[in-house]
């Protein structure tokens, strides 16, 4: 059988300990239905503990990658991650312009778990002046958006709507403005921006430790959905559902002593996880 799933590139950081990142997007990628090739700007030691150091890539060497990427492969559409420095989103652009109609799911990695920023105000500039308004879609959570219009961090979803203006001015066609951070919230609220409409996302509110990854892994869902030809609402909404499970499925997998991934296949048999010689056992009549 020939097997020609769409091809997602995804553009982001390396995790180390597997749960977020190029390793979280490549899962999600996979669990979706389409097929992951990768761009890797820097690399991370961490864990589900947390992070130890990172080391982002030479820029030159992320076109490389790009080049040889993009040479090769029928890339569909883009997902972007983490993109270390403005340098690298310099590069990340140049290449891009090539490609003008290649659509891009872009997670701006700006703000640590922590509240430290991962981008200075050079990077920043940069991603706003370069890469947001190249995207097809933009995934901010709540202290992104913060930080990208100059507002405080929305505390209800009254304050999400007050930034919609602010986020549409920033040039990108679609904004999912992602509410994951309002705990108290019986529900997983996002808002859905369009240059003329808005409208709000809901799913039931998992409640788990187990949130290592989810903003990589959604964006990269959402880049697999819309490369299979889902508009970028259906993606969106898909790829909302998609998280939604996997973190409900969270608690399957016990790896670490920290905040844990989300089970990225949730969704296929059990006895996928078997060892080989399992597997000999599990099919004997």
């Amino acid at each position: 059988m020939n097997l020609s799933p769409p091809v997602i590139l995804t553009i982001a950081g390396s995790d180390s300990g597997g749960g977020a990142g190029i390793q979280a997007d490549i899962k999600a990628i996979s669990a979706t239905g389409g097929y992951a090739c990768s761009v890797i700007t820097a690399l991370t030691a961490q864990n589900t503990c947390g992070v130890e150091a990172v080391s982002a890539v030479e820029p030159d060497f992320v076109r490389a990658q790009l080049d040889a990427v993009l040479y090769d492969m029928p890339v569909r559409a883009v997902k972007i991650g983490m993109l270390a420095n403005q340098a690298i989103i310099h590069e990340v652009a140049a290449v891009l312009a090539r490609s003008p109609h290649l659509p891009v799911i872009l997670d701006p990695v700006m703000v640590a778990t922590s509240g430290d920023p991962l981008l200075d105000e050079q990077a920043m500039t940069a991603l706003i002046e370069e890469l947001i308004p190249r995207a097809t879609v933009f995934t901010p959570n709540l202290p992104e958006a913060a930080r990208l219009t100059g507002r405080p961090v929305p505390t209800s979803i009254e304050q999400m709507h007050e930034l919609v203006p602010a986020l549409r001015h920033l040039g990108c066609p679609y904004v999912m403005l992602k509410g994951g951070h309002l705990h108290h919230a019986p529900e997983s609220v996002d808002v859905w921006i369009s240059q003329d409409t808005c409208q709000t996302l809901s799913a039931r509110r998992v409640e788990t430790v187990n949130t290592h990854g989810t903003g990589c892994s959604l964006s990269a869902a959402m880049a697999s959905y819309y490369a299979q030809g889902m508009t970028p609402i259906e993606a969106g909404r898909a790829a909302k559902q998609y998280l939604t499970e996997a973190l409900a499925h969270s608690q399957q997998l016990t790896v670490g002593r920290g905040a844990g991934p989300v089970h990225h296949f949730y969704a296929y048999p059990d006895n996928l996880c078997l060892s080989p010689a399992e597997h000999a056992v599990a099919e004997l009549p």
